[in-house]
């Protein structure tokens, strides 16, 4: 059974979340965000402006979130809405952030609800531009985004470059899809001190060895869950960069994500970041073997005849190879990947390639291998501690391991 990509889970889940709502076109993006973070676990209020109603109706949030909708600075019901709102929030996410509400949040003016719990608030308050590329490059939109970035500490995600509204061709100014907002209001309310600032490598996904112009020697590997490591290594706080072999999967966001085809390929990109990185997570599934001597065109079958016969020579080893740069005092994580002898083979593996962890699963258990939405790790560390997980999504399993890790990390200064 698939496991559907949002479910109630960390950071979100059981967090408080204002979501602002202006009156941009993109407003209509904003019922799909709501919905998201709603199955995310999160208590979704919208507050939106009288310019966003002109976009949207207010039934429509109140249908995906099932919370009352929040329009009026003078409710006359209950304490003021505005204190209320702003002193409860984790996060305040405003989306669509139109150039007029910019300017007014810029201004710290006070002329209606959202505005006004913005002065309220002491959570982490994310904007989403949205507009014609026109009004987001004019200086005083820039300067009111600089302000608000740089003296008021408000995070900007996005504008986005696409399509915009019929009739205004392509440019900087689209909102960004609900996706990639849903993760950088992950990062605001799952940001860790002991992660914040670090620097984290991460490889994922397998490698594609060439046999011909046409064939290669690969394995099952879809690369989730190196994609979830670094997605909530980022949430975290870290500055990551992955890097990934051929696998369907869309970047992270915020994740410098470098893509690579062969075993020699990810050692090289590897090997020129590694020095950097405080945290090191090997979880690619990488070609032990290469053939050795590729062939230039295609082989036939006329011409391979009854056999044919494939000389292999190994890859290096890319975990070890990163031992003797490695930053003092840089945690690494590994995995194993095995068919028998589970325990037996992770531990070799986690003295041979200095890892003060390694996650170890089974290939041919159901739900546990490749191609999978969830799987079953056992955890190994230094000190001959051994836990087993439970069947999980790849999402809670990364944020298990990276618990582990974060009691390796140093104390935040």
């Amino acid at each position: 059974m698939t496991i559907p990509v949002l479910y109630p889970r960390r950071p979100w889940e059981g967090r408080r979340v204002v979501l602002g709502v202006t009156g941009g076109i993109a407003a209509y993006k904003s019922v799909q965000l709501a919905r998201d973070l709603t199955r995310l676990g999160a208590r979704v209020d919208v507050v939106m402006t009288s310019g966003a109603r002109h976009f949207v109706q207010p039934l429509s949030f109140q249908a995906v979130t099932g919370r009352e909708v929040q329009v009026d600075l003078f409710s006359g019901s209950g304490s003021s809405p505005h204190i209320r709102l702003g002193t409860e929030a984790d996060a305040v996410l405003v989306s669509p952030a139109t150039a007029n509400f910019l300017a007014r949040a810029a201004q710290g003016l006070a002329d209606d609800l959202l505005t006004t719990l913005l002065l309220v608030t002491r959570a982490p308050v994310i904007l989403c531009p949205a507009m014609n590329d026109r009004m987001y490059t004019h200086p005083q939109t820039q300067a009111n985004l600089e302000h608000l970035s740089g003296k008021l500490g408000y995070t900007l995600a996005g504008p986005g470059v696409g399509p915009l509204a019929v009739g205004e061709g392509e440019g900087y100014g689209r909102m960004l899809e609900p996706k990639e907002i849903v993760d950088h209001l992950g990062r605001a309310l799952g940001t860790h001190p002991g992660w914040a600032g670090k620097e984290v490598l991460v490889t994922a996904g397998p490698t594609r060895e060439t046999l011909d112009p046409v064939r290669f020697l690969g394995n099952r590997s879809s690369g989730k869950m190196g994609f979830a490591l670094a997605s909530a290594a980022w949430m975290r706080g870290a500055k990551v960069t992955m890097v990934a072999g051929p696998s369907a999967l869309p970047d992270p966001t915020g994740v410098e994500t470098i893509r690579v085809e062969s075993a020699e390929e990810m050692a090289q990109a590897v090997l020129d970041r590694h020095a950097q990185a405080h945290v090191l997570i090997f979880a690619a599934a990488v070609a032990d073997f290469r053939p050795r001597s590729p062939k230039e065109r295609k082989v036939k079958r006329s011409m391979a005849g009854e056999e044919l016969e494939l000389r292999l020579e190994p890859t290096m080893d890319i975990a070890r190879a990163t031992l003797a740069g490695r930053m003092p005092g840089a945690v690494a994580l590994g995995f194993a990947l095995e068919t028998e002898d589970l325990k037996e083979n992770a531990s070799r593996k986690l003295s041979e390639k200095g890892l003060h962890l390694i996650a170890a699963n089974s290939a041919l258990e159901e739900g546990a291998g490749f191609d999978a939405d969830t799987n079953r790790v056992t955890i190994l560390d230094l000190n001959g501690g051994v836990e087993e997980m439970p069947v999980l999504p790849k999402e809670e399993v990364a944020e298990r391991l990276l618990d582990r890790v974060t009691k390796l990390l140093p104390d935040p200064v």
